[in-house]
């Protein structure tokens, strides 16, 4: 049912992301602000879909579908709108594309385990990963309208690194476990 509150919150994600786009078209610091209002905002709800979901058991096969739709959206535009405003650029792509690629593989993976009726649990590190990576999107999107001197970029750059180094690690072992199950005969 989409109207539990931890699916219109899900949903929500998806419904800002015209906002988090159009930020990037306005002048001036506001705009980084704002994006950044945005981003946080969303995250938010990621943590509290998912909290008042198993808090009060309205958990349901939409939700579980709609909530890594929702977080991926989220990442990819950010991602492209950051790339294409020039904060990411150059070699600091590559770190971007590692964590696209990434995604697009997982989501490929747990649809096809799906249909296997195979779980693929989310691992520690990988909830780490998805930490450093949000950080550095957040640090990213502030740009150059971080208060007192601080080298926003410089600092989203070095965790979307670290998130991209943690992403290879994830990746491997996911598509690992997947290979288990996509070459057994039975």
């Amino acid at each position: 049912m989409i109207t539990t509150v931890p699916n219109l919150l899900t949903m929500s994600r998806i419904l800002v992301l015209p906002a988090l786009i159009a930020s990037f078209y306005m002048e001036g610091p506001s705009s980084n602000w704002l994006a950044l209002v945005v981003f946080v905002a969303a995250g938010l709800t990621d943590f509290l879909d998912g909290y008042i979901a198993r808090a009060t058991g309205q958990q349901s096969k939409l939700g579980q579908f709609m909530d890594p739709v929702a977080d991926k959206l989220l990442v990819v535009t950010a991602l492209l709108m950051l790339s294409g405003v020039g904060r990411i650029s150059e070699l600091d792509l590559i770190a971007a594309i590692i964590i696209l690629c990434r995604e697009v593989m997982v989501s490929g993976l747990r649809e096809f385990l799906a249909g296997l009726e195979v779980s693929v649990p989310v691992t520690r590190l990988a909830k780490w990963k998805t930490t450093v990576q949000i950080t550095a999107i957040a640090f990213l999107l502030l740009g150059d309208a971080a208060p007192w001197g601080i080298d926003a970029v410089m600092i989203g750059i070095i965790g979307l690194w670290i998130a991209a180094s943690l992403t290879l690690y994830t990746g491997y072992d996911y598509l690992k476990a997947g290979l288990a199950h996509m070459t057994s005969e039975a």
